[in-house]
């Protein structure tokens, strides 16, 4: 049976009415109805940070200023006692300070400890938050409250037990690897290895427990998959964990390399204020010789200046490669 003619023109129509139907009423063809947020609600999440903000900046913003101030300034026990008055020096400190021969060997000296402290700790926690997956509850357990202990002894008992370990003369480790009265702090190298060996003992369960968290956060379908196409442990860690920890290791590096460039206590508890003539110094040592043993606070200032001018800069910079690799921060 043939429909009516006209019919088919009535039914596109009828069509094109139920289409257009579907539109809002009042709006007109492709406008934005989404809701702004007013400006109201963009201020709060500000107001709940106030309070930390102003913390903050009394705590920070404040010294940081202070110690700024006094590296332009000539400021030593003289004027410290009222006995002479205090002058502007300007860039004057930062003049003598960078034509000093020993300031560019502790800086290399530092900036290279702090990269193999950076390296050793991030490998020994990755392995071992790789490990606590891999082994049952009881071990997991012993294994984390051995780390969480590390992690809580202050640095100057831990760096006073390391020394007694290695003690030249009743040190079991020397007896066990039988190198008689091998004193570790004489030479430069040994005693920054020792050294080193005693930060990461002391740094590496932050890393441990962080990167175990975002293990245990990633899709066991994942693994799963990668183990069953045969992929080994390592590779497994490089080309699927790795990638999707990226955040979690960008924030464990960082946090390093702060720590690390800024030891102090291990250095000069472990070598005696610095070592053998000044062989085991590192930035923050050496300011605190420059400021309280010579009392030179305008040259110890401009090291920390230096020193948070350089973190701030490696810093930014990790940051910026990563922004450039496409990664959100």
């Amino acid at each position: 049976m043939s429909a009516p003619p006209g019919s088919g023109g009535a039914v596109r129509l009828r069509v094109r009415r139920r289409r257009g139907s579907s539109r809002p009423r009042g709006g007109s063809r492709g406008s934005n109805t989404a809701p702004h947020p007013s400006r109201g609600a963009s201020s709060t999440p500000w107001l709940y940070l106030a309070p930390a903000l102003v913390v903050l900046g009394g705590l920070l913003v404040y010294p940081v200023y202070q110690l700024g101030m006094i590296s332009f300034l000539e400021y030593t026990q003289a004027q410290v006692s009222g006995g002479e008055p205090t002058t502007f020096q300007g860039f004057g400190n930062y003049a003598e300070l960078f034509g000093d021969a020993q300031f560019w060997r502790v800086l290399v000296a530092t900036v290279v400890f702090a990269a193999a402290c950076v390296v050793s700790t991030l490998a020994v926690g990755c392995a071992l938050a790789v490990l606590l997956t891999r082994v049952r509850a009881v071990p997991r357990l012993v294994l984390m409250l051995a780390a969480l202990g590390a992690w809580a002894t202050p640095a100057v008992t831990g760096s006073t037990v390391w020394l007694l370990l290695f003690d030249p003369d009743f040190g079991p480790v020397n007896r066990v690897l039988g190198l008689g009265d091998h004193s570790w702090t004489y030479g430069r190298y040994s005693a920054f290895a020792l050294v080193l060996l005693e930060v990461v003992w002391c740094s590496f369960p932050f890393v441990m427990v962080t990167v175990y968290a975002g293990i245990r956060a990633v899709p066991g379908e994942v693994l799963e998959a990668a183990a069953l196409d045969g992929a080994s442990q390592w590779r497994i860690w490089r080309s699927v964990l790795a990638p999707m920890l990226r955040p979690i290791l960008v924030v464990v590096t960082i946090q390093s390399v702060i720590w690390d460039f800024k030891v102090f206590t291990q250095i000069y508890v472990m070598t005696n204020g610095g070592g053998i003539a000044g062989q085991n110094l590192v930035l923050n040592v050496y300011a605190y010789q420059k400021a309280f043993a010579s009392s030179q606070y305008s040259l110890g200032s401009a090291i920390g200046v230096v020193m948070l001018l350089i973190l701030l800069a490696v810093t930014l910079v990790y940051l910026r490669l990563l922004r450039r690799q496409g990664e959100e921060l």
